[in-house]
């Protein structure tokens, strides 16, 4: 598998692929994002997009164990551990949690880093249609206003470095209205982690 997950230079703040010796996309630069950084293992491709499915669809959280030692292998993943004062799983809908029986982005977190996984902080509070099958604009706005921070949990994020973690990232739509909505609870920094990265 190692074959597979050989790392690739990427943006910084949308880990998306960029030429060697560039460190920020152009889109990022001129339309800074919500994230002060975001970092992903691999491409969603084979064999990934398959084992992400498994994962995430088809009852296989043990998979969990080896994407979070995969993720700690690439660049920058493990100082971005280090430095966050908490990880902040990307939260599903009440429907979706009770189809799938868990979070996989819940289930990857604690497999990073348990000690520092804050749970209940960020709510999905606006249940969404499917992001597959949608453009990068419509994406956005379908998820506008989906998060909140739990009002009697705005002391876990005030003033604290936050790194979300989610298990892939296609357009960037959710983590930046996960992102937004830490920030306006005062977050000192919101970055992210990804297993995947569409490309």
């Amino acid at each position: 598998m190692a074959a597979f997950a050989q790392p690739h230079p990427r943006c910084r703040t949308c880990a998306l692929p960029v030429p060697d010796g560039v460190t920020q996309c152009g889109t990022c630069i001129t339309h800074p994002p919500a994230l002060d950084a975001c970092l992903a293992a691999v491409a969603y491709g084979y064999p990934w997009s398959r084992l992400v499915a498994d994962f995430k669809f088809r009852q296989h959280p043990g998979w969990a164990a080896s994407f979070a030692r995969l993720l700690r292998a690439a660049p920058w993943v493990e100082p971005a551990l280090d430095a966050a004062d908490a990880l902040i799983p990307m939260p599903l809908s009440t429907q979706r949690l009770r189809e799938r029986g868990y979070n996989q982005a819940q289930v990857l977190a604690h497999a990073l880093e348990a000690p520092k996984v804050e749970d209940a902080v960020l709510l999905r509070v606006r249940d969404t249609p499917a992001q597959r099958t949608l453009s990068r604009s419509e994406r956005l706005r379908n998820v506008e206003g989906a998060y909140l921070v739990d009002p009697l949990r705005q002391e876990r994020v005030r003033g604290r470095r936050l790194l979300l973690v989610d298990d892939v990232m296609t357009s960037g739509a959710s983590l930046t209205a996960a992102a937004l909505a830490l920030r306006q609870a005062g977050a000192a920094t919101v970055s992210a982690v990804v297993l995947a990265r569409t490309e």
